[in-house]
C-alpha cells in the first residue's frame, strides 16, 4: 500500500514563494549592478586585471555555456585577476549586441556572438550589427543533427526527405532556435523543396523540440547535436545526419553531405570586443583569448561539449566572417 502524500502547509508555502522570489529578484539586481557597474568603466579597461564575459542569453544555453567554460580556463590559470560572466538575453541575442555597443572604448569586455546572433541581426532588423563592435576571433564550431522520434516511420534521412518532397508542409518541423531554422532550410534547397511551403515550429531550446517531437506535434527536428545526444543514446530519438562537414570523432552518425545533402552550416562562436579600442588592446584581447583557449581546460571542454576547435583571427578571419554574414542573410531572406 502506498503512503498518502502529507499536504503541504500554507505557511510553508508562502515562505518558500517568498524565498524563491527575493532569490530571481536579487539575481537581476545584483546582475543589472554588474552590467552598469562595466559600462560606467567602474573596472578600468586593463583587460588583465578584471574582465567581463558577456553571453546575450540566459544561464544554461549554448552561449552561456561557452563563456562559464572560458571564466573557468581564465581563473584556473590565472590568465586575469578577476573574471565574471554577465548574461543579457532577449531578442535573439540582439539585446546583448547592443548593450555591448554602447560600451565604446571599454577593453575589460568581451562577448560571445555567433550564426544565431548573425540571423537574429536580420530576422529582428536590429539597428545594431557586428559592424558597430570589435570582431577579435572564430573560436569553436558545433553542429547539428537531424532527428526523428525512435517510432517514427522514417527510419532513413532519404525516406524523410521523399516524404517532405510529397507534403512540404504536410511534414512538421521543430528546433530550439534561429540557427536550427537555417539548418532546415539549408537541407530544404538541397532538397529541391520551396522554403516558403514548410512547416517549422520554433521552441527556445532543444528540450522543448524534443517535446514537440515525442508528443508528435512534429516529425522532425534540426537540433545541436549536444542538446539531444541523450536523447539519441537513450533511444526515445533516432539520428538520420549530421550537419557536419565531417563525421564527428565517436559520434557514429553519417553526415548529411555523405547522404547527398551539402549542408554544412556550423553553428560556430565567434568573439567580439566594444568597438573604439586601441590596436593594442585589441591585440591584448586577442592574446588573452589565445592564452584561453591553449589550457588544459579548454581542451577538456572541447571535447566535454564536442566542440570542433577552429580558433582564428586577423584578416582571414575577417574575410571568413563577412562571407558568412552574407550566406545566413541569404537562408534568413528565404525564410520570408
Amino acid at each position: 500500500m502506498s503512503a498518502t502524500p502529507a499536504r503541504p502547509t500554507p505557511g510553508r508555502d508562502r515562505r518558500g514563494i517568498g524565498l524563491i522570489v527575493y532569490t530571481v529578484v536579487a539575481a537581476l539586481v545584483i546582475g543589472t549592478a554588474v552590467w552598469q557597474s562595466v559600462a560606467r568603466g567602474d573596472q578600468g579597461t586593463d583587460v588583465r586585471s578584471s574582465m567581463t564575459l558577456t553571453a546575450p542569453a540566459g544561464a544554461g544555453g549554448g552561449w552561456d555555456t561557452f563563456m562559464r567554460e572560458q571564466q573557468q580556463a581564465m581563473r584556473t590559470n590565472s590568465l586575469v585577476g578577476n573574471v565574471q560572466v554577465v548574461n543579457i538575453p532577449g531578442a535573439a541575442g540582439t539585446i546583448g549586441l547592443g548593450r555591448l555597443s554602447t560600451m565604446d572604448g571599454q577593453a575589460n569586455v568581451m562577448m560571445v556572438s555567433g550564426a544565431g546572433l548573425v540571423a537574429g541581426v536580420e530576422q529582428t532588423g536590429s539597428p545594431v550589427t557586428h559592424d558597430d563592435v570589435t570582431m577579435l576571433g572564430r573560436v569553436v564550431e558545433e553542429y547539428d543533427v537531424v532527428v526523428v522520434p525512435a517510432d517514427s516511420p522514417y527510419e532513413t534521412l532519404e525516406e524523410l526527405v521523399e516524404a517532405w518532397r510529397a507534403d512540404p508542409g504536410g511534414i512538421a518541423w521543430t528546433g530550439g532556435g534561429t540557427f536550427d531554422q537555417l539548418v532546415m532550410t539549408a537541407l530544404a534547397i538541397e532538397a529541391g523543396i520551396e522554403p516558403s511551403d514548410l512547416t517549422y515550429i520554433p521552441k527556445s531550446g532543444g528540450g522543448e523540440a524534443v517535446q514537440a517531437l515525442v508528443t508528435d506535434t512534429a516529425q522532425a527536428a534540426t537540433s545541436g547535436y549536444m542538446d539531444v545526444s541523450d536523447q539519441i543514446e537513450a533511444g526515445r530519438l533516432r539520428a538520420l545526419g549530421l550537419a557536419a562537414p565531417a563525421p564527428l570523432d565517436g559520434v557514429d552518425i553519417p553526415t548529411l553531405t555523405e547522404q547527398g545533402y551539402e549542408v554544412t552550416l556550423a553553428n560556430f562562436r565567434v568573439v567580439a570586443a566594444p568597438a573604439g579600442i586601441t590596436g593594442e588592446e585589441k591585440t591584448d584581447l586577442v592574446e588573452l583569448l589565445t592564452e584561453a583557449t591553449q589550457t588544459p581546460e579548454w581542451q577538456d571542454a572541447i571535447q566535454r561539449n564536442r566542440w570542433s576547435d577552429v580558433f582564428l583571427t586577423g584578416p582571414d578571419f575577417d574575410a571568413w566572417f563577412a562571407e558568412q554574414q552574407v550566406q545566413i542573410a541569404e537562408l534568413v531572406e528565404l525564410l520570408g
